[in-house]
Order: structure tokens, then C-alpha cells, then sequence
């Protein structure tokens, strides 16, 4: 068999093709935009707290049955904050 070329690389193209710093500008005004508009959404303290926990619980969950550490107390922080939730809806 003959060896096979891969194709070549594309080159980056539009938002990709910016610099760093153009692209944080451009996300920065597109932020603000959503800001003024009233569509953005701001977390409370508890909201982040209770994305934190899930996303944490979800990481652990992943571990475990990849064959990865034991749960810990954070099962119960999840569970409590979830509560929390609960109880002031």
C-alpha cells in the first residue's frame, strides 16, 4: 500500500483567526450587550454554590465508576444545599 497524505491543515477563519485579546473585546461587548438588554443572567450566592456542588457531585460520580476515589462529605454538602434550595422556594 501506498501511504496515504493527510489533507492539509485548515487555516483559521473568523472569530479563530483573531488574536486573543480581539476575541476577549468582542466577548466583552457582546456581555455587556446582554447586561443592558436585561438578558444576561446573575447568580446569587446560593445558585452558584448549588451549580458548584452538581458539578462536583457529577465529577465524583465520574471517577467512581471510572474505578476513582471514594465519595466524601461532599454528598452530604450536596445534599444539604439542595435543601436549602428547597426550603426557600
Amino acid at each position: 500500500m501506498a501511504d496515504q497524505e493527510s489533507p492539509p491543515a485548515r487555516a483559521p477563519r473568523g472569530f479563530a483567526a483573531m488574536d486573543r485579546q480581539r476575541q476577549r473585546e468582542i466577548a466583552s461587548q457582546g456581555g455587556k450587550a446582554a447586561h443592558r438588554s436585561g438578558r444576561a443572567h446573575q447568580f446569587t450566592t446560593q445558585q452558584a454554590r448549588a451549580a458548584g456542588a452538581i458539578s462536583h457531585a457529577s465529577r465524583r460520580a465520574a471517577q467512581q465508576s471510572a474505578g476513582g476515589a471514594r465519595a466524601t462529605q461532599q454528598d452530604s454538602e450536596v445534599e444539604a444545599v439542595n435543601q436549602e434550595e428547597t426550603a426557600t422556594s
